[in-house]
C-alpha cells in the first residue's frame, strides 16, 4: 500500500506487448507499447488472461452497425489480472490483489448507483466510451501516438490502467484464466435471465443465439428453475453444448419452413414465458418478441447492436408482452463480480465449459477467426 512505500518509489512507464487496432477493418498488430503509471484514483493491472468477445470483433470489423470509436485502439474488455501499482487516493485495491477490470463502473455514489433499479453508473461514462480516462487522455502510447483504451479498459495488452471504480478485487485463489469470462459475456447472459428477465421456476424459456452470452443465459434459466429451456441457433453443432448448460430442447431455424417464432408458439401453446435474444440482430430480436406469450411474456434483448432499428407492431406489446433490455446482465459490477467468482469456485456456476480455445496474445487474430467461423465459444488469450 502507499503508506509503506519508500519515499523514492516512483512508478515507472512499463514497456510491454499489446495488440493494436490501427484502423477499422484491419487485423490487429502486435506492438511494443508504453503504459504510463496510474494517476490519482487509477489502478495499473498486469493482465493475465483475456476472453475474446464478439463486441471486440464488431467494433473492428462490423463498424456499420456500431457507433464509431476512435482509433488507434486497443480492444479487449473481458480480462483478469493482478494489481501492479495504484495511483494516489486508491483505497479499494492494492498491489498484488487479483482483480477483474470492469467496463461498467460502480462508484457507489451517483444517483444510479444508489438506485436498486439500474446498474448504469455514470462515473466517467462519456470519457470511457470515447476511449480515454477521467483526464481525457489514455495511459497507453505506441510509436509516440496516443492509443485509445476500448471502453476505458483494453485487456489485449500485457498491462493496462483503469479507473478505480472500474476494477473489483476477487478471491485470491480464483483461476484468472477462467474467471476473466465474468468480465463480460458470462455475467451478461446469466444476469439477463436471473436479474433482468427474472425467470421464474417452472416457466418455459427460449434463448436465441448460443454463443457464450446465450449459453450463459441458458445456465441462468436453469438456475432459476425453468422447466423448459428451448435453445435456438442456426449452427447444429450447438445442440449438444446447449444441453450441457441446461437446455431441454434445441431448434435450428434452418430445419423449419415456417418462421421460428411460429414454430415456438406452436410448441409452447401460444408462446414462451421468457425469451432472450443473445445475437444482436434486429430480425432475431423481432422473432424473440413474437415468440413470447402475449399473455405476460417477457422478452429480454441481450445482444449488442447500436445503429440499426427494431420495428414492432403495437399489437406485439399491447396485449401484455414486456420488452426489456439489459446491460452487463443488470449486475452492479464491483459488488456482484466477486460473488459470481465465488459461485464459480463453489460449483454453482460453470465457466470451464465455455473455454474451447486457448491462445497467446500473438494469436489474437486467430481467436477472431475461430469466433466468426463458429468454431469457438470462448477463446481465452493467456498473456
Amino acid at each position: 500500500t502507499g503508506m509503506h512505500r519508500p519515499n523514492n518509489f516512483i512508478p515507472k512507464v512499463i514497456k510491454c506487448k499489446a495488440a493494436v487496432a490501427w484502423e477499422p477493418g484491419k487485423a490487429l498488430s502486435i506492438e511494443e507499447v508504453e503504459v504510463a503509471p496510474p494517476k490519482a484514483h487509477e489502478v495499473r493491472i498486469k493482465i493475465v488472461a483475456s476472453g475474446v468477445c464478439h463486441s471486440d470483433w464488431a467494433y473492428l470489423y462490423d463498424v456499420a452497425k456500431m457507433k464509431p470509436r476512435p482509433f488507434p485502439l486497443i480492444l479487449g474488455h473481458e480480462g483478469a489480472g493482478i494489481v501492479e501499482s495504484v495511483g494516489p487516493g486508491v483505497t479499494k485495491v492494492s498491489k498484488g490483489d487479483k482483480v477483474i477490470p470492469l467496463f461498467l463502473p460502480q462508484c457507489g455514489q451517483c444517483e444510479r448507483c444508489l438506485s436498486p433499479k439500474t446498474n448504469l453508473c455514470t462515473k466517467n461514462w462519456d470519457k470511457t466510451q470515447q476511449g480515454v480516462l477521467a483526464d481525457g487522455t489514455s495511459r497507453i502510447t505506441c510509436k509516440n501516438q496516443q492509443i485509445y483504451q476500448f471502453i476505458g479498459i483494453s485487456t489485449f495488452s500485457e498491462y493496462t490502467v483503469v479507473p478505480e471504480d472500474n476494477v473489483t478485487k476477487i478471491h485470491p485463489d480464483a483461476p484468472l484464466d477462467k474467471v476473466c469470462l465474468l468480465g463480460c459475456g458470462v455475467s451478461t447472459g446469466y444476469g439477463a435471465a436471473v436479474n433482468t428477465g427474472k425467470v421464474e421456476s417452472g416457466s418455459t424459456c427460449a434463448v436465441f443465439g448460443l454463443g457464450a452470452v446465450g449459453l450463459a443465459a441458458v445456465m441462468g434459466c436453469k438456475a432459476a428453475g425453468a422447466s423448459r429451456i428451448i435453445a435456438v441457433d442456426i449452427n447444429p453443432d450447438k445442440s449438444e453444448i446447449a444441453k450441457t448448460f441446461g437446455a431441454t430442447e434445441f431448434l435450428n431455424p434452418k430445419d423449419h419452413s415456417k418462421p421460428i417464432q411460429e414454430v415456438l408458439r406452436k410448441l409452447t401453446n401460444g408462446g414462451v414465458d421468457f425469451s432472450l435474444e443473445c445475437v444482436g440482430n434486429v430480425g432475431v430480436m423481432r422473432a424473440a418478441v413474437e415468440a413470447c406469450s402475449p399473455a405476460g411474456g417477457i422478452c429480454v434483448i441481450v445482444g449488442w447492436i447500436e445503429v440499426e432499428e427494431l420495428s414492432l407492431a403495437p399489437l406485439d406489446i399491447l396485449l401484455g408482452r414486456t420488452l426489456k433490455g439489459t446491460y452487463f446482465g443488470g449486475w452492479k459490477s464491483v459488488d456482484a463480480v466477486p460473488r459470481l467468482v465465488q459461485d464459480y469456485m463453489s460449483g454453482k456456476l460453470l465457466l470451464d465449459e465455455f473455454v474451447t480455445h486457448r491462445l497467446t496474445l500473438d494469436q489474437v487474430n486467430q481467436a477472431f477467426d475461430h469466433m466468426i467461423n463458429g468454431r469457438s465459444i470462448r477463446t481465452v488469450i493467456e498473456m
